[in-house]
């Protein structure tokens, strides 16, 4: 049994609109602030990024040594919070389709993570403002990465560059 397609199944796919769609910078005004969903750093998360980014540091790779210095688990790299923490942000889908480029950050390690621990982040837009030029807006938020205890353990504040409501597409 075959069925025609349907005028929606066979659209172009400028006419179909997508079901996730980020902010403007217009739609993110200085104060606004919500929560990303959570995450739990795993083993393989650790080994992975260690290895990947050649963070060949003892405090990483030997559980001893991390402990001879004070920590209590399988500590985790300040760039693999940050990291998670961009992830959480960005599967809100605030930026999908909208954010146009990372400009940036400033960045404090306010205590340790390890293996095991759940994170997630708190975001508040601290400033929004028109950019220089038309359709785009340049957005500061502080990021407020915490762990399962709500304790702060990262946190960061970019600087984007985003869409606005008439951004229009450089000519090519």
């Amino acid at each position: 049994m075959t069925s025609e397609p349907t005028a929606t199944a066979t659209a172009a796919t400028t006419e179909v609109p997508p079901l996730v769609k980020g902010l403007t910078y217009e739609d993110m005004p200085k104060g606004q602030v919500f929560r990303t969903a959570r995450r739990t750093i795993t083993e393989t998360d650790l080994v992975n990024f260690i290895t990947w980014g050649g963070f060949n540091e003892p405090l990483f790779w030997d559980a001893t040594h991390a402990a001879e210095g004070g920590y209590t688990g399988r500590l985790v790299p300040g760039g693999l919070t940050y990291c998670i923490a961009e992830g959480l942000v960005l599967q809100t889908n605030v930026l999908h389709g909208t954010g146009l480029a990372f400009l940036h950050m400033e960045l404090t390690v306010r205590g340790p993570v390890y293996v095991g621990d759940t994170l997630y982040a708190v975001v508040e837009t601290t400033d929004s403002r028109a950019s220089s030029k038309p359709g785009r807006g340049v957005v500061t938020s502080r990021i407020t990465v915490r762990n399962q205890r709500d304790e702060d353990v990262l946190v960061y504040t970019p600087v984007r560059l985003i869409r606005g409501r008439d951004y229009g597409a450089p000519t090519l």
